[in-house]
């Protein structure tokens, strides 16, 4: 990293004793050529941080080679005592709210390409340097709202609980405008109060699922041997993936709609992850099968005990009795137990089957940090009038629904 690469630098005085220096470096346009020290520097500090799948080396580095052409993306590199201690990846465009609003944005790993940024990070934030977590998130927040050049509004995406607070706290200190644009929650399978509760996972679940789970068994049971099968390479992963696609298409399609493989580069990213990933042991793709006919795909990400699932793939039929990614993911389920791992997270969306399966939650959400100024309070009114008109459309909804008396 050489002097001429700076674009900002600034020291803060959160902490008199070891100020933090930020950078701001650009990489756009050498993404193939030398960003080799920064895959050195992402490596390194993954060693001494506690950070998701989504902010590891394996998520970054596929999205940092597929970015769309204009991502304008730069490295955020944060160090104290002259040791970096946060990376982040920043992209900078100006997104027009509403068709007519322009707002000049930084985006935290994301571009502000809307079908690019399908491809959709959860559990989102910085990497630090567990030794100074909350000390490093804080302060490189504070920075990013401050310093950015030209930034109208600073968009983090997928936020975690805690990164949240301290989000929260920035915005207050600097009387910053807080946007949650999209509440969600990441409802998961604590596995560990499954092996507290000293029973199995399907005898904690509730009646109705449990039996539901169960019907769809014997029903599947009935064509032959229920085989679940994690892929054990490359290829074979490889191929799970297609049948994985071929089905997610299929469901989609039958709906009239564009599933996440519309998205051009979400086939060839996740293929290079694949490759990637699976000799390090952070994929798992699960095909499900029954008489030899496949009925269900699962892609999850494996990371430090949690298992992340991401994307998956049923053969759904007429016959509502047979239920397969509810089957799908209840073995997947036992298998990270008996396995010993601590979590499997269904992460963010409101799918059904995950209020029915899970029993814990975390909250995830989407928000915009921004100065308190005209264009900012007048998008918050637009966003404010979204959301209304969103409540009216669900409750006229409701209504043409109701049978008549």
């Amino acid at each position: 990293m050489s002097d001429g690469m700076m674009l900002v630098r600034d020291y803060g005085e959160a902490m008199e004793d070891a100020p933090v220096a930020v950078e701001l470096l650009p990489i756009d346009g050498s993404i193939n050529q030398d960003n080799a020290w920064l895959e050195v520097a992402w490596k390194d500090l993954e060693t001494r941080a506690d950070g998701s799948f989504f902010l590891s080396w394996h998520w970054i580095g596929p999205w940092l080679k597929h970015l769309p052409t204009g991502a304008n993306a730069h490295a955020m590199v944060v160090r104290r005592n002259d040791r970096i201690v946060g990376l982040a990846i920043l992209c900078r465009r100006v997104i027009r709210r509403y068709g007519i609003l322009p707002m000049p944005s930084w985006l935290l790993h994301e571009t502000g390409d809307p079908v690019f940024d399908g491809l959709t990070i959860e559990y989102n934030g910085i990497l630090v340097d567990r030794s100074c977590a909350d000390q490093t998130i804080a302060e490189s927040l504070l920075w990013m709202a401050r310093k950015l050049p030209g930034c109208a509004a600073l968009v983090l995406a997928g936020l975690g609980a805690r990164e949240e607070v301290l989000a929260h706290g920035v915005a207050s200190s600097l009387g910053h405008r807080l946007q949650v644009r999209r509440a969600d929650a990441a409802r998961l399978v604590d596995l560990e109060l499954v092996r507290r509760s000293g029973g199995t996972y399907r005898s904690g679940l509730g009646r109705s699922t449990r039996a539901a789970v169960s019907r769809a068994v014997r029903l599947y049971e009935a064509r032959g041997v229920i085989d679940y099968r994690v892929a054990g390479d490359v290829d074979q992963a490889l191929e799970f993936f297609d049948g994985l696609e071929r089905l997610h298409r299929a469901v989609w399609e039958a709906r009239g709609k564009a599933g996440s493989f519309a998205n051009p580069a979400f086939g060839p990213l996740h293929r290079d992850l694949i490759r990637r990933g699976m000799n390090a042991g952070v994929v798992r793709l699960c095909r499900l099968s029954a008489g030899g006919q496949d009925f269900g795909y699962l892609y999850n990400f494996v990371w430090r005990g949690r298992v992340l699932n991401y994307q998956s793939g049923f053969a759904y039929e007429d016959d509502n009795r047979i239920k397969p990614g509810l089957v799908s993911h209840v073995l997947a389920i036992e298998d990270a137990l008996a396995r010993g791992e601590e979590c499997y997270d269904f992460m963010a969306g409101g799918a059904g089957h995950k209020s029915h399966l899970s029993n814990a939650q975390t909250s995830m959400n989407w928000i915009t940090l921004s100065p308190d100024q005209l264009s900012s309070r007048l998008e918050d009114k637009l966003h404010r009038i979204e959301l209304a008109l969103r409540r009216w459309r669900r409750r006229m909804k409701g209504l043409e629904q109701r049978p008549t008396p």
